[in-house]
């Protein structure tokens, strides 16, 4: 079962999504040259403290940061630590929190200074994708159309999508039916009803969509060392159509 939230639950996590969108453009703002992906944790984690919020990540399956900072070639889960972001390189930065009862969760991928060509592409198809999935969560469609127009988007550019990680529903807790694939699969699929909400999170890479994780247990990189890059919004399927609470 897809959990439905009622009118004055989605209110309470757009209240929350404006303040994960003030933090993530906090970040944005440190993204450069010569900063550590600790240090843009540490400003996470003081920033979701500021706002009388709770960190969604830290202590989750025994996750040790505030937030997930993947660079270059790795995909999704990266621990922050002394790496030290280059001109050149891109970095996902991945935050979610807990605000007045509900989670919330987004990512963004940014450029360190000057990137080259295929980068600059690859942060621009998954930023496409993610805004062209949203346009078809709505009412009539099932969620078999957000996987696919992802995976059109993506392919069509000559880029491919992550298979090991998917979108979600969220909502009381990080990770709520449904799992939402950024590909299309075989079965049925359920139709989009109001109150949905929905972390849908495109995931490409430049090269083969294989990934494969660490020996520490969390960092996603792909398999060929090509970068990847990946785009997340929190968003409500209202009357309205799609809101979304992370902006």
């Amino acid at each position: 079962m897809i959990p439905i939230k009622a009118c004055q639950e989605i209110d309470k996590m757009q209240g929350g999504g404006q303040i994960l969108a003030k933090i993530m453009a906090e970040l944005a703002a440190m993204v450069s040259a010569g900063v550590t992906t600790k240090e843009l944790d540490e400003k996470a984690g003081d920033l979701i403290r500021s706002f009388g919020a709770a960190s969604a990540f830290k202590g989750y399956h025994g996750y040790p940061a505030d937030a997930c900072i993947s660079v270059n070639e790795e995909v999704v889960h990266g621990i922050p630590g002394r790496r030290r972001l280059k001109e050149g390189d891109i970095v996902s930065i991945d935050i979610g929190i807990k605000h007045d009862g509900f989670f919330l969760d987004m990512a963004q991928t940014f450029p360190v200074g000057r990137i080259d060509t295929m980068r600059r592409r690859l942060i621009e198809t998954a930023k496409g994708a993610l805004e062209e999935a949203i346009k078809v969560f709505k009412h009539g469609n099932r969620l078999v159309d957000i996987s696919r127009v992802v995976q059109v988007h993506v392919e069509t550019r000559g880029f491919s999508v992550v298979r090991d990680f998917v979108g979600h529903g969220i909502g009381r807790a990080l990770h709520e039916e449904p799992q939402i694939p950024n590909y299309v699969t075989k079965g049925e699929s359920p139709l989009l009803e109001t109150g949905m909400v929905f972390a849908i999170e495109p995931m490409i890479n430049a090269g083969s969509w294989e990934v494969k994780v660490l020996d520490d247990g969390w960092t996603a990189v792909t398999k060929d060392k090509q970068p990847s890059a990946h785009f997340e919004h929190t968003v409500a399927l209202t009357d309205k159509g799609p809101v979304v609470l992370t902006q």
